[in-house]
């Protein structure tokens, strides 16, 4: 199949992407690759929500029922202790914490709606594909993507539901594919798109969506806390969102540079909804929706190279996230704005399969980079510890204004960080009650994660022998705890020999955690079959 331009992903940034490309020439024939069962499946964010650059897609999104409907009401920043709770008086906050003209929202309901707008422009959407392949043409450029093949077993035998994948080719693929994109890691690897940018540094972020007590609904009403229960020299947080319908978004982050090998990052953020200042919102409400995923949190100094022959990433399938304010969305918008008038500016031109030089001059020029480039100091100072990392942040946004003269280099790989077992002490994590903490299984049923058992396994190993010969001898298979769906175990023989570990590849949420986490870097996430994984509702 052949198309001006095929974008890898129903996310906000492709999405954006397609959109605006159709919006300058309806003529320009778009397609978009969803790995979900339905646009919005696998979206997963807080979200507070900038509206500016969905503004900038949509003057009239107010009139067009954008669900942006929960305006911010109220900012609460909370330093939390095991058993306390300080407020910070909202004039010490820099503005990047305050929320003053945004909105609460669904990500993946605002992506719903995104696609309805895309394809009443004539884009042509395909969800339940997953791009399994980046194709190249003879001098090596981009020439589209093919999908994967349907209906193979997991010994990799063709069943009677067997269906080739398709190639898709086109004169530019857009790649937004959200955070560690597979097909992204490929070609910044082809491409050296790395070569000049730090490591990117990453979160896990956890999110639960509940039904609350009328009288303890508080519509717009942001909450955000740090400290307990992680301890000072891992970075973390957590946030809670007053939504419409007595529903609140409750979620925890934890940056993935940690060096403890025992910290369970789900177990953590199960702890958190204990806390006194928490628990209150909760208690007597119902548990609706779980979810995980890793968010790119590296900033400015993180980003690659944004395009190359043939293609560019976008949204957060390059890093577009500010970190200090907890919002990737509108930045993802506005990097697939950016991308589309370039293409369109290259179509225009009769040009094709060559680098969109004109995408990362335009964004370099953009309120998008300015941003970006006064924030970028953030996760470097927090790196530091939580006390020095907020008084330097503080002072870099209050008086510096972003504006300091230097730019902090992260510590390097998040998966570099993990210390091996015997430097620290394992940690003793409460069991779930089942009214406010809950297990991992119980957890990913609220996701609705399916996928066809029968068909090879998407988390693959480089080396079979190393989860046990260094991952289990080292640092105590850090797998078990790192995972937020309950996929990597250890089993043994009754008389505790033989270790082996067994992945429960039907559990996956999709969150990409091992891919980034894993000290040996031997696991590797490849797509599954497409519209496998969650279904994610208002989330």
């Amino acid at each position: 199949m052949q198309y001006d331009v095929v974008i890898v992903g129903g996310g906000p940034a492709g999405l954006a992407a397609a959109i605006r490309l159709k919006q300058i020439s309806t003529e320009t024939s778009v397609c978009v690759l969803e790995k979900g069962s339905e646009v919005g499946a696998h979206i997963l964010s807080g979200a507070v929500m900038d509206p500016r650059a969905i503004a900038e897609l949509f003057p009239d999104w107010r009139e067009r029922g954008a669900p942006l409907n929960v305006p911010v009401s109220e900012d609460r920043f909370l330093m939390l202790t095991e058993s306390g709770a300080y407020r910070a008086p909202n004039w010490l906050l820099p503005a990047c914490f305050t929320n003053h003209g945004n909105y609460v929202v669904s990500l993946g309901n605002v992506c719903r709606w995104l696609a309805q707008q895309a394809e009443a422009l004539g884009v042509e959407i395909f969800p339940g594909f997953a791009a399994a392949e980046v194709l190249h043409d003879e001098h090596g450029a981009v020439r589209g993507v093919a999908t994967g093949d349907l209906g193979v077993d997991k010994t990799g035998r063709q069943t009677e539901a067997f269906q080739p994948g398709m190639e898709l080719h086109a004169k530019y693929t857009f790649f937004a594919e959200g955070c560690r994109g597979h097909l992204g890691r490929q070609l910044e690897e082809k491409f050296a798109l790395r070569a000049r940018a730090q490591a990117q540094t990453y979160g896990l972020g956890l999110k639960e969506l509940w039904e609350i007590d009328p009288a303890k609904h508080r519509p717009g009403l942001v909450i955000h806390t740090a400290g307990w229960p992680l301890d000072r020299s891992t970075y973390g947080g957590s946030f809670l969102y007053h939504v419409g319908n007595n529903q609140v978004a409750i979620g925890f982050v934890v940056g993935l540079g940690y060096a403890n090998p025992y910290l369970s990052p789900f177990e953590e953020f199960q702890r958190y909804k204990t806390h006194p200042a928490i628990r209150g919102f909760l208690e007597g409400g119902k548990r609706l929706a779980y979810g995980a995923r890793a968010i790119a949190a590296g900033g400015v100094q993180s980003l690659p190279e944004l395009v190359f022959p043939g293609g560019c990433l976008i949204g957060d399938e390059a890093g577009f996230l500010n970190a200090s304010r907890i919002k990737g969305s509108h930045a993802a918008i506005k990097s697939g704005m950016l991308a589309a008038e370039a293409a369109q500016d290259a179509l225009a031109a009769g040009r094709a399969g060559d680098a969109l030089s004109a995408y990362p001059e335009a964004y370099r020029k953009s309120w998008l980079f300015d941003e970006l480039r006064r924030a970028r100091n953030f996760k470097p100072w927090m790196a530091k510890g939580l006390f020095t990392g907020s008084l330097m942040f503080g002072i870099d946004q209050v008086l510096l204004r972003g504006r300091a003269p230097w730019t902090l280099a992260h510590k390097g790989p998040d998966h570099a960080q993990l210390r091996p077992k015997g430097e620290f002490a394992p940690i003793a994590y409460p069991k779930p009650d089942g009214v406010l903490s809950f297990d991992r299984l119980s957890s990913v049923f609220l996701s609705n994660t399916h996928h066809n058992e029968d068909q090879p396994v998407h988390l693959t190993l480089k080396d079979a022998s190393v989860p046990v010969r260094i991952n289990l001898e080292r640092f105590d298979a850090p797998e078990q705890r790192y995972c937020p769906a309950g996929v990597y175990e250890i089993l043994r023989d009754d008389d505790g020999s033989n270790p082996r570990l067994q992945i429960n590849a039907p559990n996956c949420v999709h969150c990409k955690t091992c891919d980034i986490k894993d000290p040996t870097q031997n696991i590797v996430w490849v797509t599954p079959e497409g519209g496998g994984g969650p279904n994610y509702p208002d989330m």
